[in-house]
């Protein structure tokens, strides 16, 4: 017999002593919220928000063709990111499916970090160490010692900017969206990147396992005494949906080809790599579905999986991937697939909510924007 264990977060313990509401998330045990999601998502628009994403999987890509391999494996050109900066790009299959969606980040000429998606981090492992056969580099999942902490929100540039040396205040100032840096927080040695998933400004800490609850009790109490909250999985999920950002899972998927997904940009079909071929045939063609936004009039939300209608409510026309009644905005918004004759901004539709139709609008997404 097998046995298993759930993997857990080295912040677990801090966690429950915060009161934290636990969820299993891709087969971790992650904080889900620790008293209110709605008020941590307004401490995130208003304050700021500390987050353990230790769930999620880093895995290291080095040596002299490091950026090469990387051209091959993912649809982005990734060897010519410049050392200090990231990219978001997508790992494909043959058939130009997304088996994951990630943020590379480019630490030395020869060492890149890319940062998977918890569910998918052991495939996205298993994926580049096959691709790498040929290629004179080195995979290294480093997911298993590796925490990760994000703050997020208008006060998270401050609240570093506290526990920094006095030599660095000014380099986590200019540090750039999607850029990334070292730098001592807390005493700590991090590596310090200006990303995140929630819409505001933020930034995400990755640092040792045995480091991991000096530097997220460093940051909390910075965070509350700005105030800030610790934030859990809920409030993550409504945040990146204001944002209107993908979820792997709910917008990607292995049936989910770049283009429909809204994603072609990403893709760069000026090389060679794993799903060139058939995404070069999906670009030449119209897709048949596209990922749009959705707002309603009412209060109730339309979920994942839900059926779009037409604005009769006659046909179905689309599937909703993801929705919630947006706590900033206060009305119901989702993101979707339609078919492409539905898709123009200003497009009245309906959605099956239980089995009653309610009306909803395509909109443009984002559906937040921070000033």
């Amino acid at each position: 017999m097998t046995l298993t264990t759930t993997p857990t977060s080295p912040l677990l313990g801090e966690h429950g002593a915060l009161g934290a509401h636990f969820t299993d998330f891709a087969g971790w045990q992650m904080p889900l919220k620790y008293d209110s999601e709605l008020a941590e998502h307004h401490a995130v628009r208003t304050a700021a928000g500390l987050f353990d994403l230790s769930h999620m999987g880093e895995i290291a890509v080095t040596g002299p063709e490091s950026g090469a391999v990387l051209d091959y494996a993912l649809a982005g050109e990734l060897s010519k990111i410049g050392v200090g900066r990231a990219k978001y790009s997508l790992l494909c299959n043959a058939d130009g499916g997304v088996i994951d969606d990630l943020v590379v980040y480019r630490l030395a000429n020869e060492h890149f970090l890319v940062v998977a998606n918890a569910a998918n981090a052991p495939t996205v492992h298993r994926e580049l160490a096959a691709r790498v056969e040929g290629f004179s580099a080195n995979v290294d999942d480093q997911s298993s010692e590796t925490a990760l902490i994000a703050v997020q929100g208008p006060a998270a540039q401050d609240i570093v900017q506290s526990l920094v040396p006095a030599q660095q205040v000014e380099a986590v100032a200019e540090l750039k969206y999607y850029a990334v840096t070292r730098a001592v927080v807390a005493g700590i040695d991090v590596l310090l990147a200006r990303t995140g998933y929630t819409g505001e400004d933020g930034f995400e800490l990755y640092v040792p396992n045995d480091q991991s609850v000096q530097l997220w009790r460093a940051l909390l109490d910075a965070t509350t005494a700005r105030g800030g909250v610790p934030a859990g999985l809920a409030c993550r999920d409504t945040l990146r949906l204001e944002a209107g950002m993908a979820l792997y899972g709910h917008e990607l998927t292995l049936d989910t080809n770049p283009y429909e997904a809204g994603l072609g940009k990403v893709v760069r079909l000026n090389k060679d790599f794993v799903g060139r071929d058939a995404l070069q045939t999906l670009s030449d063609q119209a897709p048949q579905r596209v990922l749009v936004g959705l707002a309603g009039t009412g209060r109730r939300a339309a979920r994942a999986d839900y059926t779009v209608l037409d604005a009769a409510g006659e046909s179905a026309v689309g599937t909703i991937t993801s929705g919630a009644l947006s706590p900033t905005l206060g009305h119901p918004i989702a993101l979707a697939f339609v078919d492409v004759a539905f898709r123009e901004p200003g497009t009245e539709l309906t959605v099956d909510i239980r089995g009653k139709k309610e009306p909803f609008v395509v909109t443009p997404s984002p559906f937040y924007r921070r000033s």
